[in-house]
């Protein structure tokens, strides 16, 4: 039994050694990213909730203020709400596809991650990311998504399917989990 405490002997065999991975970024990549932090971050949820809330606020007040019949204020209710919904969703959409058309140009991404951070390399050029950047990351089926700051405004994502190996992706779970806060 280790009474050191800290890493298991596993992890410290496993502290030091790189995880690559190489993969070409999709718009789908960026639509699960940003579908996630909507789910399990603060600000994310804040965003997606944010226009119907106005909506609802907005429909009320004006309702009230008009003397509007209650039929009316539900059916203004709900097409408010549906509308503002589908916008915030489809805002979601598009704003996946202006970064995968950014991330485009960058062509095949080859990522290296250890202790240290990140280092990227593009077609066209290449970035080292220390952990300190990013406060904490979330797991999709598909994606590790690295996010930044206290309200998650800046994410990477690193797509599963770039693994050189299935097992660099437990590996790259364990670095993960080592720098920064799972959500």
């Amino acid at each position: 039994m280790d009474t050191r405490g800290g890493d298991s002997p596993q992890q410290d065999t496993d502290r030091g050694r790189a995880v690559e991975f190489t993969y070409r970024p999709t718009a789908a990549d960026f639509e699960e990213a940003l579908r996630a932090r909507a789910r399990r971050s603060p600000a994310g949820r804040a965003q997606l909730f944010m226009a119907p809330m106005i909506a609802t606020v907005a429909v009320s007040v004006f309702s009230i203020l008009h003397d509007a019949s209650l039929t009316v204020w539900i059916v203004t209710l709900v097409l408010s709400v549906a509308a503002t919904s589908w916008g915030a969703v489809r805002g979601r959409r598009i704003a996946a596809r202006r970064m995968f058309g950014f991330m485009e140009a960058y062509g095949q991404c080859h990522v290296v991650a250890d202790d240290r951070g990140t280092v990227t390399t593009g077609e066209r050029a290449s970035h080292t990311t220390g952990w300190t950047v990013y406060r904490e990351y979330l797991e999709t089926t598909g994606l590790f998504v690295l996010l930044s700051g206290d309200r998650a405004a800046g994410f990477a994502i690193l797509p599963k399917r770039g693994a050189q190996d299935p097992a660099d992706v437990d590996r790259l779970r364990v670095i993960l989990d080592r720098n920064l806060k799972r959500l």
